[in-house]
């Protein structure tokens, strides 16, 4: 028997004409299904279930709710759609395509086939229309929460005096997500923040079909999920369509429940829509066939007869369905002049603001922004985790885009740009962190997966420019976020410090050992560990100059040496540069250090031109840079005829092989640290100067430089 439904709050306030549902939209709904089927068959393999239960949804939220122009998928004031369970990836095609997003039937039909646009999960960038990459589970319920923190980010940055609903700046962040969704942890924590933040600019449809992979979800879900919402502070309503005992698709009680969300501007709003998957499927609906495999032809034919169709025809789309869908674009563009009226004549009020807000659409940083950059006094002693923070605090003024904070960890990380308010409700300002609704400084709680989800939601949104912070051990906790803003190119910033054993009494379970390669073996990530103070500002400045890709700063929480050279921002871009040359400018070996092994490095050196050894020490901040490299410059860095090398860095040597080669040495650790002041750490585990020297004589004997002494026999 199906759960009693709740009775959706203030929906009976709407009218209930406010909708017309004609016999061609329900037509259009059936074509919907057909074509899921169609699609999934064709390519044996994919998701049809959940895109023929969820096609009254889609069409009406695409047909009749989304504020989109598919003539224009760019239009600044457009409503983001969001599609959590992404492997429902046909739920969004088909409505690209029936909307005129540029989709053909031929597209549907090279479903998850090699060069298609109809990959078998959306992907940020490839497919005109689609917002984000999903598909990783509720990854997209926390990139939605990120983009409607965004846009209150943005509406505070460029109109935060209009009154409620009438800044070109106000729009829907609309979401579709499954039981797999809201099952995965990130779930809980972003929407938890979410409720928080009191996001009323968010609407999730929540899709409880109760089923999954392993068939009924009883098998391991039973908690009441709209109570769970309740409790986060969300506006939750209940559309069920199996209420009658008989499955009946109300999309008037769906469409009020839809606008009863854009109505509510106080709390984000959770539609929990009770559907049975694969409906009508005669034999497969509401059953774990349907959610991951082809119906098969029978099925499928079997189905087309409920419909009333032709089950001989295959992606058949009747020109008047056809006709029919692409007047949204119609509807879509008279909404964009509608407000473009508004968004011209706010230009012209603001025309600084416009200014900015141009600027910061198109990621370009102002005119001599680097200049605001702090550089900091040779000799002092600087931990790295310290030079970030005072950089952050340095651009606040001249880079009012970039924003951020920490999973609860702001005195640790100093992600805090000093004097900058907090992004938080009025009332929950406190008196350490105050803020309103337009701050800057973000909160994250202890939710550092969530925190990597939202960040690249708001990269996503439009154009500013979020950073999160944490303890570098604790980026195993974001890893699946961190992947997918690598995957979709996105400009995140990661402040990770405590990058070493360097953190000391804290022990094993907080020194990161593996990580920094574990990290650096996702493509397109870049992995930024400098040396010291200097080394950290013109770090900054390479990250911000990137447009294209996230980067991780990995940060010391010991103080470490600011030595000379290392403020040269172009060679710090580089990736890896020479830091310091052999005295003969002939080196005979070649000391490689990142972070805060680049003082041991340097100290090496000192000790092996006292012996008459000629050496060089380079810098590598970022292995990722350095490769980007043309050869010619690598080569003027690494000589290849200088084959004795080492390369010193306090965690595994996974990578490093790479650069030293068959004859150098790398002193690193492969096994997990201890609790005890960091410099015993280091001299117990051997990172030290002489062993650095140690190794470079080693290495020197594999190339046969070492020779040895006559001793007169």
């Amino acid at each position: 028997m199906p759960e009693p439904a709740r009775k959706p709050e203030g929906i009976e306030q709407l009218s209930s004409a406010s909708l017309e549902w004609s016999d061609l939209d329900r037509q259009s709904v059936d074509v919907v299904r057909a074509l899921a089927m169609d699609a999934v068959e064709k390519a044996g393999s994919g998701h049809p279930g959940t895109a023929m239960s969820l096609a009254p949804a889609a069409y009406l939220l695409f047909q009749r709710v989304l504020r989109h122009d598919p003539s224009d998928p760019k239009w600044a004031g457009r409503d983001r759609f969001v599609l959590s369970c992404g492997h429902s990836s046909l739920t969004l095609y088909i409505q690209l395509y029936l909307s005129g997003y540029g989709l053909t039937l031929d597209d549907l039909k090279s479903l998850r086939q090699w060069g298609s646009l109809t990959p078998g999960h959306p992907e940020y960038g490839h497919t005109l229309g689609v917002e984000t990459t999903t598909g990783p589970l509720g990854q997209g319920i926390g990139n939605a929460v990120g983009m409607a923190m965004a846009a209150r980010r943005e509406r505070g940055l460029f109109d935060p005096d209009a009154a409620e609903g009438a800044s070109p700046f106000d729009h829907m962040i609309w979401c579709f997500a499954s039981e797999g969704d809201l099952e995965e942890g990130i779930s809980h924590e972003v929407s938890a923040l979410a409720g928080h933040q009191k996001l009323g600019n968010l609407a999730v449809v929540f899709d409880s079909n109760h089923i999954s992979i392993e068939d009924d979800t009883q098998i391991a879900l039973s908690e009441d999920i709209s109570k769970r919402y309740e409790a986060y502070g969300w506006h939750v309503l209940e559309v069920d369509w199996t209420a009658t005992g008989e499955y009946q698709e109300d999309v008037q009680a769906l469409y009020a429940a839809m606008e009863a969300a854009r109505a509510e501007t106080d709390r984000p709003t959770f539609i929990k829509l009770r559907t049975v998957i694969g409906w009508p499927a005669p034999n497969k609906q509401n059953t774990g066939k349907i959610h991951g495999s082809a119906l098969g032809a029978d099925e499928v034919a079997a189905t087309k007869r409920v419909l009333g169709m032709d089950p001989e025809k295959s992606f058949d789309v009747p020109g008047e369905v056809l006709d029919h869908a692409r007047e949204v674009v119609q509807r879509g563009r008279a909404l964009r002049a509608e407000w473009d009226e508004g968004y011209q004549a706010w230009r012209s009020a603001n025309p600084e603001r416009a200014e900015l807000f141009d600027r910061i659409s198109g990621r370009k940083l102002p005119e001599g922004w680097d200049k605001a950059l702090p550089s900091f006094e040779i000799g002092s002693q600087v931990a790295t985790r310290k030079a970030s923070g005072e950089v952050l605090s340095a651009l606040a003024p001249v880079l009012p885009e970039l924003w951020g904070g920490s999973a609860d960890l702001a005195e640790s990380n100093n992600t805090t740009m000093k004097g900058e308010p907090s992004f938080i409700p009025d009332e929950y300002q406190t008196k350490e962190f105050p803020g309103s609704r337009y701050g800057r400084t973000l909160h994250f709680g202890i939710r550092e997966h969530g925190m990597g989800a939202i960040l690249n939601g708001i990269a996503l949104h439009n154009g500013t420019r979020p950073y999160g912070g944490t303890f570098l051990v604790f980026s195993d906790y974001m890893r699946p976020s961190v992947r997918l803003a690598a995957l979709m190119k996105l400009p995140v910033t990661y402040v990770w410090t405590h990058d070493s054993i360097g953190l000391g009494e804290d022990g094993p379970t907080h020194q990161p050992i593996e990580h920094l390669w574990a990290l650096r073996a996702i493509p397109g990530l870049d992995v930024v560990r400098p040396a010291d103070a200097n080394e950290t500002a013109a770090a900054w400045k390479a990250v911000l100059e990137h447009d294209d890709r996230p980067a991780g700063l990995a940060l010391t929480r010991q103080n470490v040496p600011t030595l000379e050279g290392t403020g040269d921002a172009d060679a710090v871009a580089r990736g890896g540069y020479v830091l310091q040359d052999a005295s003969n400018g002939q080196p005979a070996v070649v000391l490689i250090g990142t972070g805060s092994e680049v003082q041991l490095a340097v100290e090496a050196r000192t000790i092996l031109e006292s012996q008459g050894i000629p050496t060089r020490v380079v810098s590598m901040p970022c292995v990722e840079w350095f490769q980007a490299q043309d050869p010619a410059y690598k080569q003027t860095v690494l000589p290849p005829a200088v084959r004795a090398r080492v390369a010193v860095e306090a965690g595994i040597p996974l990578g490093w092989r790479e650069f030293v080669g068959d004859a150098g040495e790398v002193l690193g650790l492969d096994h997990f640290g201890a609790s005890a002041p960091y410099k015993t750490i280091y001299e117990q585990f051997g990172l030290t100067a002489d062993r650095v020297v140690a190794a470079a004589k080693a290495s020197l004997a594999k190339t046969g430089a070492d020779k040895g002494e006559t001793t007169g026999n």
